[in-house]
C-alpha cells in the first residue's frame, strides 16, 4: 500500500465510508438507501480494506449472512425496519434467513475479496476459509440458473445493477404491467426525477418483483415464466473474473478448484456469444425474443476486466472516450438514446470505471487505464462524492456522500491509496 501521507479526499471518502456504516454493514447513501446492497456492500470492504482490514472483512461476512439456500446472494438484505421504503421487505417476500429481496446482483465479491486477502495474506486466511464454500455456491447459482449459451443472464434490471439501461428496452416493452397498482417510491422524492428511471420502468421493475413473488422465488418457475431474460456483458463478465478469482482464492487455501475451472472455459465461450458485429461491441441479447439491444456501454468495456482483448473494443473506447471529459458514459453518446443525466442512460460511473481501468492495466493497456484513473480522480476531485455524474460536465447526480464513490477513491483514484 502507498505510504503518502492521506489527502483531504482520502480523509472525506474515509468518513463517508464510516458515516454510512451501520455495524458490519454499510448503506450506499443516508436516506436514499438505507439497506445493505449487494455490490455496493462489496465495493465498501474494498474502501475498508485500505485502512481497516477487520472491517473489510466483517462488510463481506455480514453480506453472506443473507444468504439463501440454494446459495443466491440477495442484492438487498433488510437487516432494520425503515416503512419508508419502497419495494421494503413485505413486497419481495424473500425467502432467505435474512429479510430480502428475491434476485441477486453481479457477483464482485470474491474479486474484491482477493484484492483484500492480497493485501494480508496471513490475516486474511481464516476469513477467506470461511467464505469460499458460500463464494463457490453463489457461483454455481449462477452457472445452474442464469445462463444461455454460456452467456449470464439477468431476471430482472436491478439484477444487472444497471436498472434502466438501454440494453433493457427491448424486453422491457414486452411486459404489460397490469395490476401492479399505486405505490410511493423513495427515490424520486430524495434526488430529481429527471435523474431517476422513469415511472414506465419502474411499473414493470414492480410487476417483475410481484410475478417472483408469486412463483415464491422458484427458479425453474421463473426460467419458464419471466418474459424477462436478457444475456448482460455486466454479469458476464463480472462473473468470469470472479470465477478467476475465486480460483485464485482457493489455490491458496488448498481447495480443489477444478469445477471452477471448466466453469471459467464455459464463461469465456459464453461471452463471445455477446460480441454483436453489426455494432463491433460486446451487448446485451434478449433470450426471449433473440433480439440484440444494439447498445455499447460501460458494461461492454468490462471485457478486459474478465480477461478478454479484443482490438475492435479499444477502438471503440478510444471513439466514446473522445466524445466526453470524463468516461465511461453509461451509454454511446452518440446515440439518440443517450441522456446525461438519467441513471444508467448516460452518466458516468466511479465504479464502473474502475473495473475498467484494472482490466485495461491488466490487459496491457496501460496508457488508457492511467488516463482514466486521472480522469476519474480530477472527476471526484472537482465534483465530489457523487453516484454518478454527468460524462460532460462532471455534474453531480444522484444521491451524494456515496460509499462505493468513496471506497474506489481510496482502493483505487486517490493519489496515495490508488496502489493498494
Amino acid at each position: 500500500m502507498n505510504t503518502l501521507s492521506a489527502t483531504p479526499h482520502d480523509e472525506q471518502a474515509r468518513a463517508i465510508l464510516r458515516g454510512n456504516d451501520r455495524g458490519g454493514y454499510t448503506v450506499p447513501t443516508s436516506g436514499l438507501y438505507p439497506y445493505q446492497w449487494n455490490w455496493d456492500s462489496a465495493f465498501a470492504a474494498w474502501g475498508f480494506a485500505t485502512f481497516d482490514t477487520r472491517r473489510a472483512w466483517s462488510e463481506m461476512e455480514t453480506l453472506f449472512t443473507g444468504q439463501w439456500s440454494n446459495g443466491m446472494v440477495p442484492h438487498i438484505l433488510f437487516h432494520k425496519p425503515d416503512p419508508g421504503y419502497f419495494p421494503g421487505p413485505d413486497v419481495w417476500a424473500g425467502t432467505g434467513p435474512v429479510h430480502s429481496s428475491g434476485i441477486s446482483q453481479p457477483p464482485v465479491a470474491a474479486s474484491f475479496a482477493r484484492r483484500i486477502y492480497d493485501m494480508d495474506p496471513e490475516a486474511g486466511r481464516a476469513a477467506v476459509k470461511a467464505l469460499f464454500p458460500k463464494l463457490f455456491a453463489w457461483h454455481k447459482w449462477f452457472m445452474t440458473w442464469r445462463l444461455d449459451q454460456g452467456a449470464a443472464c439477468i431476471t430482472h434490471p436491478w439484477e444487472a445493477g444497471r436498472d434502466n439501461a438501454p440494453d433493457w428496452d427491448s424486453a422491457m416493452a414486452s411486459i404489460d404491467p397490469v395490476g401492479v397498482g399505486d405505490y410511493k417510491r423513495r427515490d424520486t422524492s430524495h434526488v430529481d426525477p429527471a435523474m431517476r428511471p422513469t415511472k414506465y420502468d419502474y411499473d414493470r421493475y414492480i410487476w417483475l418483483v410481484q410475478l417472483g413473488r408469486r412463483l415464491k422465488w422458484d427458479e425453474a418457475a421463473l426460467l419458464e415464466q419471466n418474459p424477462f431474460r436478457v444475456a448482460d456483458p455486466t454479469m458476464t463478465f463480472i462473473l468470469l473474473r470472479a470465477q478467476r478469482d475465486l480460483a485464485y482464492l482457493g489455490r491458496a487455501i488448498g481447495e480443489d478448484t477444478g469445477e471452477i475451472e471448466k466453469d471459467i472455459l464455459v464463461l469465456e465461450a459464453g461471452a463471445e456469444t455477446l460480441w454483436n458485429p453489426s455494432i463491433k461491441s460486446y451487448d446485451s441479447r434478449n433470450v426471449r425474443s433473440g433480439e440484440w439491444a444494439g447498445c455499447v456501454s460501460n458494461a461492454s468495456f468490462l471485457n478486459w476486466y474478465a480477461g478478454i482483448d479484443r482490438p475492435e473494443m479499444a477502438e471503440q473506447y478510444d471513439r466514446i472516450s473522445s466524445i466526453c471529459r470524463y468516461p465511461v458514459p453509461s451509454y454511446d453518446p452518440a446515440s439518440d438514446r443517450f441522456d446525461a443525466k438519467r441513471y444508467w442512460r448516460g452518466p458516468t460511473w466511479g465504479i464502473v470505471n474502475a473495473l475498467i481501468g484494472l482490466g485495461l492495466d491488466e490487459c496491457g493497456h496501460k496508457d488508457r487505464a492511467a488516463a482514466l484513473r486521472l480522469a476519474t480522480r480530477d472527476l471526484i476531485a472537482k465534483h465530489g462524492f457523487a453516484e454518478y455524474f454527468d460524462p460532460h460536465t462532471g455534474d453531480a447526480a444522484g444521491g451524494g456522500s456515496f460509499t462505493w464513490t468513496a471506497a474506489i477513491w481510496l482502493a483505487w483514484a486517490s493519489p496515495t491509496m490508488g496502489t493498494a
